[in-house]
């Protein structure tokens, strides 16, 4: 059971303590429950556990901010649905989406994402009959960075004396390929422009087009869909309340409204927090899942050891990821002209997405960059039950922060006419693009939304609004400073910094960092006893 802040007592000792309660902060602390028995205590400065997997209401509708599906949990024998069941001790069920999970529209060319690798090739060769060999080498590549991926990530839970001796070799397979752009990769194949906007066309998952995204990046997240993808059984909110017990069961508590100021240092350890109220809770150990930036240049004192203050310079030449909009759409069922399709819609104003996002960036009355069009409602079989006579669709787009920056010194619902005119503005020009590509919802939307950049800042304590921690780019993956441990001693890094971007690599962020602290593999170690004692 979440705990608010005020009411909060606990004064007995805790062996961690986790700094927010993102996915990569809930599962670094179900792991050290669960593998360890540790007592740990999650802080969250928002009023809801889960970070981006939340939910929220309104009158007859229910929405999720940040997770729209995910891949290869719905496999029975799946590594990741294995952690799963691991972490949550079989609490969380999933529906599979249909074969096409998602739909692909780039100006006036269409295609369909469907489940299952060798069927995907055969239907990108049907589409591009004259380039087959260009697409085999395209999937040669993904698998040559997959077979490095392994090693990378775990070379990031070694000690520090292994880690010098072994680090180079043990990245350089993954950093082979996740060194170069998606674009740089995509050359070497001489691909026509057609199939290299179909083949990045989910971009937005990871946040950087081509030019700019490391293929490590494309090649983890593309693949990852390759047998389709999922959501879960009452709505995303079910991933934190299923961690919730887990946490609870080894002494744990999660605390909400409880906003950290400062992480105690005693010389170069960590050994608490202090609160927004001035209280100081302590621990043996203490993890921050609120990202590298806010870690370092927030919450750590201003005098600091030589190593640390070097490390935010270092990390302070990667940049946040994007930020966005999200249009969060009601509909009356009962008007729908036909039912909404599980299937996820991407939709691109031309095959150029670097030229898109650029041309947005300048000029805010350019065509979106992209529009992501999701269908909570439709892939929750329970959602009708809950709501019934509703349904909802969110669409998201990518917004430079600047644009908001004028705002960012004021309070939630209190930024003024202009503020609101701005996202009137943007969201009548969001709800005509939904009209034009989901044309049965017309008549039938009864109520909408929008959220910003600093909706995000708010809810998610993300500076500059960003949804995926540090840029996905080839630097980020070149950084040594991106991993659990930090110069300071006892105080580790968890989420999607130390894994990757989404629900999955923010929870591999959560493996890696226990991991680190415990000593030793718990990704073996929950992928096997997921599969033989909570297997359905």
């Amino acid at each position: 059971m979440v705990v608010s802040y005020k009411r909060f007592d606990d004064r007995s000792p805790f062996d961690a303590i986790v700094i927010g309660s993102g996915i990569g902060g809930l599962g670094a602390a179900a792991l050290l429950a669960k593998a360890a028995g540790q007592r740990v205590l999650v802080l969250e400065r928002h009023y809801s556990a889960g970070g981006l997997t939340h939910v929220f209401h309104r009158p007859g509708f229910e929405w999720d901010v940040g997770l729209h599906y995910i891949g290869q949990v719905h496999e029975a024998g799946s590594a990741v649905r294995a952690l799963f069941e691991y972490l949550t001790e079989g609490r969380l069920d999933w529906e599979p989406m249909p074969d096409v999970y998602d739909r692909v529209v780039i100006g006036d060319l269409r295609f369909d994402y469907v489940r299952g690798e060798s069927r995907l090739r055969d239907t990108l060769k049907a589409a591009f009959p004259a380039e087959s060999r260009a697409i085999d080498r395209y999937f040669a590549a993904i698998h040559r960075c997959l077979r490095g991926m392994p090693l990378f990530f775990a070379e990031k839970m070694l000690p520090p004396i292994p880690s010098r001796l072994l680090g180079a070799a043990l990245r350089a397979p993954f950093l082979s390929l996740a060194r170069r752009t998606t674009a740089s990769v995509l050359d070497d194949f001489r691909a026509s422009q057609e199939l290299r906007a179909v083949l990045t066309a989910q971009w937005g998952d990871y946040g950087l087009p081509p030019q700019q995204s490391s293929f490590g990046i494309h090649a983890i997240v593309t693949s990852h869909y390759f047998d389709g993808a999922a959501y879960p059984i009452g709505g995303a909110g079910q991933i934190a309340e299923s961690l919730l017990p887990t946490i609870e069961g080894a002494g744990g508590t999660v605390v909400v409204d409880a906003e950290v100021e400062s992480i105690l240092l005693e010389g170069d350890r960590a050994v608490g927090v202090r609160m927004s109220d001035g209280q100081e809770l302590r621990a043996q150990q203490v993890v921050s899942d609120v990202g590298v930036h806010a870690t370092f240049q927030q919450l750590l004192p201003a005098h600091v050891p030589a190593g640390v203050r070097a490390a935010v310079r270092r990390v302070e030449a990667i940049q946040p990821s994007t930020a966005h909009l999200c249009l969060y759409v009601g509909i009356d069922t009962q008007k729908l002209k036909t039912p909404l399709d599980e299937a996820n819609l991407w939709v691109h104003p031309g095959v150029d997405f670097d030229r898109n996002l650029a041309r947005f960036a300048e000029d805010e009355n350019a065509p979106f960059p992209l529009l992501f069009i999701s269908f909570p409602s439709a892939k929750d079989p329970t959602f009708a039950q809950r709501h019934p006579g509703a349904q909802t669709i969110e669409v998201v787009t990518l917004t430079p922060f600047s644009r908001f920056a004028g705002w960012e010194e004021t309070r939630w619902q209190h930024r003024g006419d202009e503020y609101e005119a701005t996202k009137r503005r943007l969201a009548e020009r969001l709800l005509d693009d939904l009209y034009r590509h989901v044309p049965a919802i017309e008549g039938a939307v009864k109520t909408w939304e929008l959220s910003t950049p600093l909706s995000t800042r708010h809810f998610a304590g993300a500076a500059r609004g960003q949804i995926y921690g540090l840029a996905h780019s080839p630097e980020r993956f070149l950084s040594r400073d991106l991993g659990p441990r930090t110069p300071i001693q006892d105080l580790f890094l968890t989420g999607q910094d130390v894994g990757t971007c989404g629900v999955m690599g923010a929870l591999s962020g959560a493996v890696t960092t226990a991991s680190a602290m415990l000593g030793h593999n718990l990704f073996g170690v929950a992928t096997r006893e997921g599969k033989t004692r909570y297997a359905a």
